[in-house]
């Protein structure tokens, strides 16, 4: 599926809640159902800055394609890392910095956060795209 795709699923899912408390349960839901983070990756080097939490961010490339894995301390950071994972990983360092994470906006997300949540979710974006570029310039080498 295209990062486009997988945005307007997340989209999708979360329009059948009109209640802010149910799109925080299934944040908190997706996050429960994030793969733990293998404890050699829970490194100083891994930890994403800008963050209030601690969220641990792994990035590998396997063929040709960026693959996340995560960890966070709070659970609706844990959900958001997981949906940014989802709608990101698998894909190319190209698809990912090119992308519109429109769904962000669309789901309400940015409105319904604190200000320092808000911090951290761009954090986590923008660490994501420089993990896309060094894969992307030592792919060009």
């Amino acid at each position: 599926m295209s990062i486009n795709e997988l945005q307007d699923e997340v989209i999708a899912e979360f329009s059948d809640f009109d209640d802010w408390m149910d799109r925080y349960q299934m944040l908190i839901d997706l996050g429960n159902e994030l793969q733990p983070l293998d404890e050699k990756y829970k490194t100083e080097q891994n930890l994403i800055v800008g963050c209030q939490s601690r969220v641990w961010l792994q990035a590998d490339e396997v063929d040709g394609k960026v693959i996340f894995q995560a960890e966070s301390d709070a659970l609706i950071v844990k959900g958001i890392i997981a949906l940014l994972i989802r709608v990101l990983s698998g894909h190319t360092p190209d698809e990912i910095l090119n992308a519109d994470l429109y769904f962000i906006d669309e789901i309400g997300l940015k409105d319904h956060l604190s200000p320092t949540r808000s911090n951290g979710l761009l954090s986590m974006v923008k660490q994501m795209r420089m993990y896309a570029l060094a894969f992307k310039a030592r792919s060009n080498q």
